[in-house]
This record gives C-alpha cells, sequence and structure tokens, in this order.
C-alpha cells in the first residue's frame, strides 16, 4: 500500500506511545498511511491510541513493554519479528524527567529512574534491534534527545545528563553502523507536554501542542536517509 504523497508506506516502530509526543507522532504516521508498531507501559493508554488510530486494527501493532527492562525490550523484538519484521524506522521517544530539584535534594530513585528510562531504554532498544537491521544492512533509528542535551540548565541536572548521554551515544553509535543505516539525535524542541508542565507549570501552556510538532516532525523522520548518520538535528 502508498502512503500519502505517493512515498511508499513504511514501518515505524515507537517507544512510549502512551502520550505526548509519541502519541502524536503515531497518529500522524498512521493517517499518512504508514505502519505504527507502538509500545507503551500503561494498557490504558494504549487501548485509548488503539481506537483513535485510523486503519484497520491488524494493520497496527501496539504493545506493552517497559524500555527500561532489557528482557521486556527481547521479548519485544521477538513478537515484533514474528507479527511485522524488521522495522524501517525505530524512534526511541520513551522518556521522563526528574521534578524540579537541585542535584543533591534528588531522590536516588528519581535519578535512577531517568538515566533507566532515558538512557538504557535507548540502550537496550539498540541491543535488540540493531541486530534485526543488519541482516538487511538498512534501518533509520531517532533518539529523542533535547536541547538540555546540548546545554544545561537548573533544578533538571539529571535530565540533563540523560540527553548529553543520548548524544554521544547516537555519535558513537553512527560510527559503529555500516552504511546504509543511519542513528540520529534528534531534538523535538519546545513542546507543550506534562514532561514541560512539570518544569515550566502553567507558562508550559505558551508553547505549541504535540499535534502541531508531529506534522513538522513526521515529515523530517520520514525524509531521513543514511546520508543523516550521527547527526544532531532539531525538528
Amino acid at each position: 500500500m502508498n502512503a500519502v504523497n505517493g512515498a511508499s508506506s513504511r514501518t515505524v516502530l515507537i517507544t512510549g506511545v502512551g502520550r505526548g509526543l509519541g502519541r502524536a507522532l503515531a497518529l500522524e504516521l498512521a493517517k499518512r498511511g504508514h505502519t505504527v508498531i507502538g509500545c507503551a507501559r500503561t494498557q490504558d493508554r494504549l487501548n485509548s491510541l488503539q481506537s483513535d488510530l485510523p486503519d484497520p486494527s491488524d494493520k497496527h501493532l501496539l504493545l506493552n513493554a517497559d524500555v527500561r527492562s532489557n528482557s521486556s525490550i527481547e521479548e519485544l523484538a521477538r513478537i515484533v519479528m514474528e507479527k511485522k519484521g524488521v522495522p524501517d524506522i525505530i524512534v526511541n521517544n520513551a522518556g521522563t524527567i526528574n521534578k524540579n530539584n537541585k542535584i543533591w535534594e534528588v531522590p536516588e530513585e528519581d535519578f535512577d529512574t531517568v538515566i533507566d528510562t532515558n538512557v538504557k531504554g535507548v540502550a537496550n532498544m539498540l541491543r535488540h534491534f540493531i541486530p534485526l537491521m543488519l541482516t538487511r544492512n538498512q534501518g533509520i533509528i531517532v533518539n529523542m534527545s533535547s536541547g538540555w542535551g546540548r546545554s544545561g540548565a537548573a533544578l533538571v541536572a539529571p535530565y540533563c545528563a540523560s540527553k548529553w548521554a543520548i548524544e554521544g551515544l547516537t555519535r558513537s553509535v553512527a560510527k559503529e553502523l555500516p552504511d546504509g543505516m543511519a542513528v540520529i539525535a534528534l531534538n523535538p524542541g519546545v513542546i507543550k507536554t506534562d514532561m514541560l508542565e512539570s518544569c515550566f507549570g502553567d507558562s508550559a501552556g505558551l508553547y505549541q501542542e504535540p499535534e502541531a510538532w508531529a506534522l513538522k516532525a513526521a515529515t523530517m523522520i520520514l525524509n531521513l536517509t543514511a546520508a543523516d548518520n550521527g547527526a544532531s538535528l532539531t525538528v
């Protein structure tokens, strides 16, 4: 089946589709005729997304998985291969942020949750999906970064650290991939999400909605090629 604008239909795997940017991107890509594979930790949110997807329910694949768990992602990869084959594009979107706090006041468990989700979660995805993409010597991997992965900000040091890690991880992995594949760090920009409200409070409402962002982000992601390998880009 051809997607909108005559572009061929792609299979896109997105982590963290339960809400925010992941959900908006999944809906936009599905609307354009692409096949969406999505994962999230909350079944209710997956059910809600499923009911909003425009295509027959068997076209897309929504699965309960936790990027923080290596075994959960190993199982995700097995099911994806069995049901949909190797994804053309992977968007490592799942992420979280600490409550605003000076680093010495951030509880250990909060720091660990940010690192386990934002850094180890991406590593778990790379560990299990890059070998699948290598069999075809093609595939695009988008690691969601942040403006705070390229600068610093008070009260969100754990988050900044995690996104700086994504920038470095992406550049390093880019040197390990064969020609034909690419991994990119993508800063989505400042979008009105639950995470932004956590940092900015009411002023988060001044920023664009995820749905408006997804229009631009979907086009950008679909147009990435192997020539973009190692790039740090911004929507």
